[in-house]
């Protein structure tokens, strides 16, 4: 995007990137679509060229290609897939085993001291080594890859919708990402490492399709094929299917969350892909859980991940069981909505400390650390010591990491209850929670202050500047405030209190990320459950219905808040007010068929434009006509090869037998070449360049004249950079401008029509008491 806003001037441009809105005032919502937060920087944001450029050369590579080249494409994209299957896999299944050990082993050690009665070297060790954990991984996020801080959802979803920010799927956000979510999870902050891993999928994805790295000298000719955003764009939406997979062991709702939540396109053959995908990291981190059975894998147990078994086989509900999931549901959208617009607050606050520098960020992550070690380590003091029950299935009390009946303070025979919860891993937690024929273990005022304790930690967790997801701690706080339904109704229904756990975690979900399908089949998979399918979709559907009345999902917010400008899949009523000439400028950019270099260099010099229109005018037309369109990159290769002519004449075919496919093959991470890497004599400068043979001459255009909504669903759908807008008059100049994403940004038009403002509160004060009355 933009930095190729063809349609400024050019000091207006580049203005727009040095300029930040949020250089003095990170409170407030960037709502600029030229600058984004990535990570703690602001950076300028480019588009992607999803669109492949039909020029010349482009036609004359596909038809020189034979069977054996064809063949070697479409069965490297499949063997691509295999290998993000096996590498994202065997990540989450490492990821999940240090997280289990490092926490475990802390615990146990902080468990041993409480039993010899010292407590107080047993919270000093408790949180200094959460603090260690957490200075740790704030120090290697900020220093070496601020990208990797956060879940990573947000950023990989405006990648798949054409968003390219700097350094979000780099090899060293990727790196940091695995080291610090391991850290930050083990120190005991109320945070997942679900989205993380969709944040890793992307990334080997990205890093595997890219095809190696010049920088390092390590390139593969035989991955030349997807040297191209579309075929990244679809190997990174497998990654992140694959990341899902992986965290939750849920191979179906890895796939459908790709759909549902992070991809903008879709089609067929990528759901075959994405599937293949899910399934090699199923049957991997199955290979690798049966070998954790045999108990060599130290705390991590029997490996059972995060895979929540509640199911029974004497599942049954009635009509009067209802309305308690009714008021779950409700309860879930209000709370959900409540989460996201507290999250979003606190994220504000963050970019103000996040704005005095590195040590007020790594300051930030201490402060949260050493507060949440004295919750969790103070809290279940107040909590009173319960007898074991006669008919536990398990040793009571336990003594160390897991377990339904911690023994914390207690005497011999009994247990902590709020410890059981708020006093171990997020993992061990749910499982306690979603744990059936368990409705007497735990008490009112343990849940309701593990509840609490868990809605807001969570969010004042998630900004430091550390990998952090949300997925887990969503679930946590959803299931505690079930389980509390659970208890209060339950003498006047069949329902186990496990179930009920099992129905919040779905009902807070969908109240604050706003996805139905996927959420309910990840739920029916981490469960084992499918008798509960009917009641996870009537609570999905109702939280998502109440949440959606007062704000969008967090991730949307999450992205609005840094400033990436996603294109929505729903059209402003306004834009059908407006036609594509209302939000389009000039004067333009643009190239003769035969361009004289000097001009070509000057433009590239003085614009920070990636598309140009190429125009051919007499002698080489009877009129001026739009020929096609040239991207910045295709131009600086022309350059580079200075494949010049000394007369403006046609040079035909025999121009493209000085490249090959590889000179225009896009990179991955890493920055391009450059213009002003490029030195040219004066000879040089007054040579020309004949544009036709790498022009692409069939770009998407439309009339001045068709509304503007409609051009947006034209450009989100085919997934365009440039969409160029032609006058309705043929006799006037062959274009009229182009549009970009920027030209669709609400900010934007806004600006360019500020009346629209007034009209769109109008309509909305209109419409509140409407919905009201539906409630």
């Amino acid at each position: 995007m933009s930095t190729n806003s063809i349609n400024g001037e050019a000091n207006t441009d580049q203005e727009s990137l040095t300029i930040p809105l949020l250089t003095s005032q990170r409170s407030l919502i960037n709502s600029t679509s030229q600058v984004a937060i990535v990570g703690a920087n602001i950076c300028p944001i480019e588009s992607l060229d999803y669109e492949i450029a039909e020029n010349d050369f482009f036609k004359q590579d596909w038809r020189s290609r034979g069977k054996l080249q064809i063949f070697q494409y479409v069965f490297t994209k499949w063997l691509l897939c295999f290998w993000i299957g096996v590498i994202v896999s065997v990540v989450g299944f490492f990821n999940n085993l240090a997280v289990e050990n490092i926490a475990g082993l802390k615990f146990v050690v902080t468990s041993n001291m409480m039993l010899a009665n010292r407590f107080g070297m047993a919270f000093l060790v408790f949180s200094v080594s959460n603090l260690i954990l957490t200075l740790f991984a704030s120090i290697i996020t900020a220093f070496v890859a601020p990208a990797a801080a956060g879940s990573g959802i947000p950023e990989v979803k405006a990648y798949l919708n054409g968003v390219d920010a700097p350094g979000i799927l780099s090899l060293q956000t990727l790196v940091i990402k695995i080291i610090g979510s391991i850290s930050a999870v083990s120190s005991s902050l109320f945070i997942g490492k679900a989205g993380p891993m969709v944040h890793t999928g992307a990334c080997v994805a990205a890093l595997l399709g890219q095809g190696g790295s010049k920088k390092f000298r390590l390139t593969w000719r035989w991955l030349r094929f997807f040297k191209n955003d579309r075929d990244r764009r679809d190997l990174v939406t497998c990654g992140s299917a694959a990341g899902i997979a992986a965290a939750f062991r849920a191979p179906v709702g890895g796939v459908l969350f790709a759909l549902e939540e992070m991809a903008s396109w879709w089609r067929s053959a990528l759901l075959w892909r994405s599937f293949f995908t899910t399934a090699v990291v199923a049957i991997v981190l199955r290979a690798l859980i049966d070998f954790c059975l045999s108990g060599k894998c130290g705390l991590f147990g029997k490996g059972g991940l995060i895979m929540f078994d509640v199911y029974s086989a004497s599942v049954t509900y009635h009509l009067i069981d209802v309305p308690p999931v009714l008021a779950l549901g409700v309860i879930g959208g209000i709370l959900g909505s409540f989460y996201n617009f507290l999250l979003d607050k606190v994220l504000r606050l963050y970019n103000l400390i996040n704005e005095k520098g590195m040590a007020c960020k790594i300051f930030l992550a201490c402060v949260i650390s050493i507060f949440t070690s004295c919750l969790l380590f103070g809290l279940p003091f107040l909590a009173s010591c319960q007898p074991c029950p006669s008919g536990a299935s398990e040793a009571c009390p336990t003594i160390g990491r897991s377990g339904n009946f911690k023994k914390f303070q207690c005497p011999p025979g009994h247990y902590n209850d709020l410890a059981s919860l708020i006093f171990n891993t997020n993992d061990d937690s749910v499982r306690n929670l979603f744990s059936k024929n368990t409705n007497s273990e735990f008490q009112y005022s343990s849940i309701l202050i593990f509840f609490v304790t868990c809605f807001f930690l969570s969010i004042f967790s998630y900004g430091i500047v550390a990998p952090a997801g949300l997925f887990v701690p969503v679930i946590v706080t959803g299931a505690s405030y079930g389980r509390f339904v659970g208890m209060l109704v339950g003498p006047h229904t069949s329902l186990d209190h496990g179930l009920f756990a099992v129905l919040g975690a779905s009902s807070f979900l969908g109240g604050s990320m706003r996805m139905t399908v996927s959420l309910c089949v990840i739920i029916l998979e981490l469960t084992n459950n499918l008798l509960l399918l009917p009641l996870i979709m009537l609570v999905l559907l109702i939280s998502k219905t109440v949440a959606d009345a007062f704000n969008g999902n967090i991730y949307d917010l999450i992205m609005k808040a840094k400033g990436f400008p996603y294109l929505e899949t729903h059209v402003e009523p306004y834009m059908r007010q407006l036609t594509v000439g209302d939000v389009v400028t000039g004067p333009l950019q643009v190239f003769q068929g035969i361009e004289k270099v000097g001009n070509i260099v000057h433009v590239l010099r003085t614009t920070r434009h990636n598309g140009f229109p190429v125009i051919d005018e007499p002698p080489l037309s009877e009129s001026p006509v739009l020929y096609g369109l040239i991207l910045r990159a295709h131009l600086i290769e022309l350059l580079k090869k200075k494949a010049f002519m000394s007369t403006p004449v046609p040079t035909g075919a025999d121009a493209l037998k000085l490249f090959s496919a590889g000179d225009f093959a896009k990179r991955g991470s890493g920055n391009g070449d450059k213009i002003d890497d490029l030195q040219f004599t004066e000879e040089e400068m007054e040579m020309f360049l004949d544009l036709h043979p790498f022009t692409n001459a069939s770009p998407y255009t439309v009339l001045e004249t068709m509304s503007l909504a409609k051009a947006l669903i034209l450009f989100r759908e085919v997934g365009l950079r440039h969409l160029m807008v032609i006058p309705k008059i043929s006799s006037r100049s062959p274009i009229v401008g182009i549009l970009t994403r920027h030209d669709f940004m609400p900010e934007h038009i806004l600006g360019l029509h500020p009346l629209l403002i007034r009209s769109k509160w109008k309509r909305l004060r209109i419409r509140l008491p409407r919905l009201f009355k539906l409630f």
